[in-house]
């Protein structure tokens, strides 16, 4: 990679132009992101600058484009959130922007109006992501009549017009239950929400709690949620005796959430249980994070990239011309599951 000597002059877009051979003008519409410049071309543009170390003035391209080349993701972070289930999220909006020569602001503030107006008001971003929304969601009223594009990850009532995307979560459950009929288990019991929080505030929980109900009752298992009995590990070994209360009727235990599987096995381990001996486990949770617990643990996965890319596309589709096009909300259907450590075969056994 070319480095610049101390003293001497920075690289400019005539010198790109001439390294490239192409003209100033065609640098120029790369640079902008016009789409009259041929693939190759725009490669040779762009290892050119690589070489140069070339890097865009953005004050003098924001005057020129109205661009900031900048989009804020709103995302929802405290101690209770689990950063093993977001982290995937935002490092796939964030490749997305880049690959198109987007920075990303990350917001992470719990005044969610506030500072949606806040940003808004700078007019220091073209667009906008908003995650975790919910389905009265207060920043939607905000969002909608900002003259950026805004992209949900998430489903309102009322999206009002918005791009929306969401995980397919109705099919996540449908496959989790389905693996524990299949594998030869009489009694599915589902890892509830905590105490004093509303499981019917998000689209996509509701959707699979239900959904996994439902199948359990088409495939005639035995069905129960347990309620987690607060936040953190504590919150479900209070609960362990109605989570084993089915462990001789061969049991499967469904969770959701890294964090949340993480402290089910915990609590599985300190009362000498053993998944995928005793117990079956199956996780709604990355890929990533099923093959990295003490035992890997069967999985259906969120697939974190191919919705946050879906969403980051949505947005760039509005940004690079299509405004006026019809709102579109789409569904993201995990894969499949991938069995790991900790589903029993009943059928092998018998």
């Amino acid at each position: 990679m070319t480095t610049r000597q101390a003293g001497t002059r920075p690289p400019t877009s005539k010198d790109v132009a001439a390294l490239a051979g192409v003209s100033q003008s065609t640098v120029s519409f790369v640079i902008n992101g016009k789409n009259t410049v041929s693939e190759a071309t725009r490669r040779r543009v762009k290892e050119a600058m690589r070489k140069l170390n070339y890097q865009p003035n953005a004050g003098a391209r924001t005057l020129k484009t109205n661009r900031t080349n900048i989009i804020a993701l709103f995302v929802e972070m405290s101690e209770t959130i689990d950063a093993n289930e977001t982290t995937p999220y935002i490092d796939a909006i964030v490749r997305s922007a880049r690959a198109r020569d987007y920075d990303v602001i990350l917001t992470t503030t719990h005044d969610g109006v506030a500072a949606l107006k806040r940003m808004a008001g700078k007019s220091i971003c073209d667009g906008f992501i908003l995650m975790d929304v919910s389905r009265e969601d207060p920043r939607i009223p905000i969002a909608a009549e900002l003259s950026q594009p805004v992209t949900l990850v998430g489903r309102a009532t009322n999206a009002r017009g918005l791009d929306c995307v969401d995980a397919d979560a109705r099919k996540a459950a449908l496959l989790a239950v389905d693996e524990l009929a299949d594998t030869g288990h009489h009694h599915v019991t589902m890892i509830g929400t905590p105490l004093g929080t509303n499981p019917n505030e998000y689209n996509f929980v509701d959707e699979f709690y239900t959904a996994a109900h439902q199948r359990a009752d088409e495939r005639g298992l035995g069905f129960s949620i347990v309620q987690r009995l607060g936040e953190g590990w504590t919150g479900i070994e209070k609960t362990a005796d109605q989570l084993l209360l089915h462990a001789d009727n061969r049991l499967g235990i469904i969770v959701r959430q890294p964090q949340p599987t993480e402290w089910l096995l915990r609590t599985l381990r300190r009362h000498n249980v053993i998944p995928g001996q005793d117990v079956s486990v199956v996780s709604y949770c990355s890929d990533y994070a099923a093959a990295s617990f003490e035992w890997q643990v069967t999985n259906v996965s969120t697939t974190p990239e191919q919705l946050s890319e879906r969403a980051a596309n949505l947005l760039f589709d509005r940004l690079e011309g299509n405004r006026n096009r019809d709102a579109r909300c789409e569904l993201i259907a995990p894969a499949g599951i991938t069995r790991r450590d900790t589903t029993i075969d009943w059928n092998a056994r018998e």
